[in-house]
C-alpha cells in the first residue's frame, strides 16, 4: 500500500467517530467550532465583511467544508463543497483564482499545461459519490481565471498491473 493512501485512510479513521462539521449548526460562533476542529484551510473576507471559511482535507482527502459566517461571528450551514453540483458553480459568472480558493479551499495540486500555457487546478473528490476522481480547473493562459472544468480519474487510484 502506498504511504499516501495509508495516510488518507489514516485521517478518514481518525475522524470517523468524533464529531463532524458538517452537523455542526448554524449560529455557533466561530471560536467555538475552530476550538473543535481547527484553523480553518482557506479564510477570505466577503465584501459585507464576513468571511468565507474553508475546512480542506486536500492535497489527499476527498472533502471540504464550506461556511459563510454571519455579522455577529457565527456560522452559517456548512456545504460539502467537493462535489458535482458544487463544481457546477463554475459554469456561472466570472471566476477569478482567489474566488476559486475561496469558495473550493485550496486544490490538491497546481500544474502547468505547455499548449495554451495553462495552469490546472486538481482537487480530488468523490465523483457521483462513487469513483475516485479529480476535478480539473483550467486556470487560463495568465493562470488566474477559470475557464473550464473536467473531471478525470484520480491517478493515485489507478491500477498498475
Amino acid at each position: 500500500m502506498r504511504a499516501q493512501t495509508f495516510s488518507a485512510i489514516v485521517f478518514v479513521l481518525m475522524i470517523g467517530g468524533c464529531a463532524q462539521l458538517q452537523s455542526t449548526q448554524p449560529g455557533t460562533p466561530v471560536a467555538d467550532v475552530i476550538k473543535q476542529f481547527g484553523k480553518p484551510t482557506t479564510v477570505c473576507r466577503n465584501q459585507d465583511g464576513t468571511e468565507r471559511l474553508v475546512w480542506s482535507q486536500q492535497p489527499f482527502g476527498r472533502a471540504a467544508w464550506g461556511t459563510d459566517t454571519t455579522k455577529d461571528n457565527t456560522v452559517g450551514f456548512f456545504t460539502q463543497v467537493l462535489t458535482d453540483a458544487h463544481f457546477d458553480l463554475l459554469n456561472t459568472g466570472t471566476w477569478s483564482d482567489a474566488r476559486v480558493l475561496c469558495e473550493f479551499g485550496p486544490p490538491a495540486s497546481i500544474d502547468g499545461i505547455a499548449k495554451g500555457n495553462e495552469k490546472v487546478w486538481s482537487y480530488r473528490y468523490m465523483q457521483s459519490s462513487a469513483w475516485y476522481s479529480l476535478m480539473y480547473v483550467y486556470m487560463g493562459p495568465n493562470g488566474n481565471l477559470a475557464n473550464r472544468h473536467s473531471p478525470g480519474p484520480d491517478p493515485m487510484y489507478l491500477r498498475r498491473d
